[in-house]
């Protein structure tokens, strides 16, 4: 079995594929500071609790935007697993090509979503990704990765609302029954949601009419990604799975090159 680890500000995802088959999903907060020890003994009892032995893990790739956490994971995995783990990092091979002036600067959780959105449903593709921060990134018909707009996730902005703004209080983020608000809760929560909808739509649009693609696929994920996918028809495709399978992807892509090494020694 493969272990996929996406690393995000918020959260560890962790998925376990079975050859292309997605057995189990579970996930750790990025926010306490851990152990390599504590990392270990945890990702073990998750397994476990999944009905998975750690034994059972063959090999590990991980995607992080959280450098000061990988230390401690990369040797948990060693440790507990045995296992010195696939890192996307520069010059791993992914299947896309990125046309970024500083491509060192694009987030691996980044390009992880557009390997993974340009293999499975073709290019032109628009990838957006619901997370701490709202990501819209295009990869070209030829797999290249091009642009990319960053801006502050529903989530950022909530927290900025409640945080900054001594009356305002900490909500539940979700789409209220209207957007003709009539109380505080529903009027911040109508705010993010329609906010959030607004933004989408509109960087949408200017996309299609500055690159003058007609056909551009627009692809979405992240874990608030479904409330915004399921009130906009600028959404084509949500997939909440695109990042795990974008590891398992560009680690697939990884043994073909060994394999290939190996044949040509």
């Amino acid at each position: 079995m493969l272990l996929v680890v996406d690393v995000g500000n918020t959260n560890f995802t962790f998925g376990i594929f079975d050859g292309e088959a997605l057995e189990a999903t579970f996930r750790m907060t990025t926010k306490l500071q851990r152990t390599s020890d504590e990392y270990g003994i945890c990702m073990r009892e998750l397994l476990a609790h999944n009905g998975i032995s750690y034994e059972d893990i063959k090999d590990v790739i991980i995607a992080s935007v959280v450098p000061n956490v990988m230390h401690s994971l990369l040797s948990a995995f060693i440790k507990y697993f045995g296992i010195h783990p696939v890192v996307v990092e520069p010059g791993i091979k992914t299947g896309i090509r990125i046309a970024t002036e500083n491509p060192r600067q694009i987030g691996a959780d980044r390009i992880v979503d557009a390997a993974a959105a340009f293999e499975l449903y073709g290019g032109p593709v628009f990838v957006i990704d619901f997370g701490t921060g709202t990501t819209y990134d295009l990869v070209d018909e030829s797999g290249a990765f091009v642009s990319g707009v960053t801006a502050p996730g529903i989530r950022t902005s909530a927290k900025a609302l409640w945080e900054d703004a001594a009356k305002l209080p900490e909500i539940e983020i979700r789409k209220p029954n209207s957007i003709l608000a009539k109380e505080t809760i529903s009027s911040m929560q109508a705010g993010l949601v329609y906010g959030q909808i607004g933004q989408t739509e509109y960087i949408v649009k200017q996309t299609k009419k500055e690159t003058g693609y007609k056909d551009l696929k627009v692809v979405a994920t992240g874990g608030l990604g479904t409330i915004i996918a399921s009130e906009t028809d600028a959404i084509d495709i949500y997939d909440p799975t695109l990042t795990l399978q974008g590891l398992r992807l560009i680690y697939n892509k990884q043994n073909r090159q060994k394999l290939k090494g190996m044949t040509q020694a």
